[in-house]
């Protein structure tokens, strides 16, 4: 993902508030481009209860930035996942964070199970034995 001109703040790097919209196209983006997740019409949707981020390295424009994702705890209708952000080349993260996603039926926010094709996406990115 590219950082873009206005994403710096007064101190010249990235707010860290945009930290969070690039954990989140991080999230979601592997499940619509899956065609598993229709963020406007899906009889389902995935809501945030929980997320926290720890900051190493600032992030800054001109600069790619890349999102290492998975899945740290697969519930019957939750799923933790735990995002690296690293900067152009590195090896090490400036930021990491988790987001924790409920599945929800979208006209009544009812929590619901993961649906079974989101399911079987998730799983495959799911590592064994991540710890929070």
């Amino acid at each position: 993902m590219g950082t873009r001109w206005f994403d710096n703040d007064i101190y010249g790097h990235l707010n860290n508030a945009l930290h969070y919209q690039l954990f989140d196209t991080a999230v979601n983006a592997p499940l619509v481009e899956a065609g598993v997740l229709d963020p406007v019409a899906g009889e389902t949707a995935f809501l945030v209860v929980e997320s926290g981020c720890r900051y190493f390295a600032p992030l800054a424009f001109p600069q790619t930035v890349t999102a290492g994702l998975r899945v740290a705890h697969l519930g019957r209708s939750s799923v933790r996942y735990e995002i690296g952000l690293f900067a152009d080349d590195s090896d090490v993260a400036a930021a990491e964070g988790f987001f924790v996603h409920v599945s929800v039926r979208r006209a009544t926010s009812e929590v619901v199970p993961i649906v079974p094709p989101v399911r079987a996406l998730l799983e495959a990115i799911q590592v064994a034995d991540a710890s929070p």
